[in-house]
């Protein structure tokens, strides 16, 4: 009876040991880690073309033109963009909304152009400033018809090119942003990303 307690004991030991064993290993790295476990995008090409794009966009010498004409003619003002699509038409899910929402805030904070909501988060701040007219006091209920028009507008698209032979995949992104005058319709300014490329090999399947 006792050989069979401990058998039993032994067993169950195992089982927990073996769950215990099955469970993920976390390991906590520096934000600015370069990483690449499957090839395909991830925050380290967030992280580079959003740099690239955004010293591009902020050292543009159309850029600077149009802001110290601007100002001069609006008691030093500077222009307000807004931020359109940003298109995904690689083969793979992109969360282009990260790419546009990280421009946004550099370039808000360097202090040469302002942004206005837009989407969603306009939709919102409407709905919001319709309910203050019934229900807030007639001195601090926001005014309507009252909102900054936009001089441009910011978009943009991330694209990817496969080639595959083999067990080998080569992936290439190209990664566009367009600053476009609202009213005139001409592009102020153009930045585009190719630099990424990856080299994918598979382990070939063992016979």
């Amino acid at each position: 009876m006792g050989k069979k307690f401990l058998f039993v004991i032994c067993i169950v030991l195992g089982v927990f040991a073996a769950a215990c064993s099955s469970n993920p290993q976390v390991t906590r790295v520096d934000a600015d880690t370069r990483t690449d476990l499957s090839g395909y995008w991830n925050d380290t090409d967030v992280r580079i073309v959003c740099e690239s794009l955004i010293s591009s966009a902020l050292s543009s010498p159309r850029i600077d033109a149009y802001i110290k004409n601007y100002a001069a003619n609006n008691k030093g003002e500077v222009p307000a963009v807004i931020v359109g699509r940003f298109r995904n038409t690689s083969s793979e899910h992109i969360d282009t909304s990260i790419i546009s929402g990280i421009m946004r805030t550099a370039i808000l904070n360097s202090g040469k152009l302002e942004f206005v909501e837009g989407g969603d988060a306009r939709e919102d701040i409407r709905a919001e400033r319709q309910d203050q007219q019934w229900n807030a006091s007639e001195e601090t209920a926001a005014a309507l018809a009252q909102e900054t028009g936009a001089n441009f507008m910011l978009t943009g698209e991330v694209k990817s090119i496969i080639d595959r032979a083999g067990n080998t995949t080569v992936r290439t992104y190209f990664v566009k942003a367009t600053m476009t005058n609202i009213e005139t319709n001409r592009i102020l300014w153009e930045g585009e990303y190719n630099d990424i490329k990856k080299t994918i090999q598979q382990p070939r399947a063992k016979l």
